[in-house]
């Protein structure tokens, strides 16, 4: 199940983000954890059984989210964790 539209993102009449990219809600079967780093601001994304994919906890208010696939989490424009 894919939301219309991502928290805290201005979004177009048709209900998708301006990026053009809807984002997936928790508990939907997407299991990869977009992150911001707190530090510098990169979009980094974790894929479970990676090192930190357990601690790393999505804020929607901070504009992380949720993938569901690494494709769709790479043409968001996050890359995926170096550990």
């Amino acid at each position: 199940m894919l939301l219309g539209g991502v928290f805290g993102a201005a979004a177009f009449s048709d209900g998708l983000p301006a990026n053009g990219i809807a984002a997936a809600l928790p508990g939907s079967g997407c299991n990869i954890k977009g992150n911001i780093s707190q530090n510098t601001g990169e979009r980094i994304y974790h894929v479970p059984g990676q090192r930190y994919y357990e601690e790393t906890h999505i804020s929607h208010a901070w504009g992380e989210r949720w993938f569901c696939s690494e494709a769709e989490a790479r043409r968001a424009g996050w890359r995926r964790s170096r550990v």
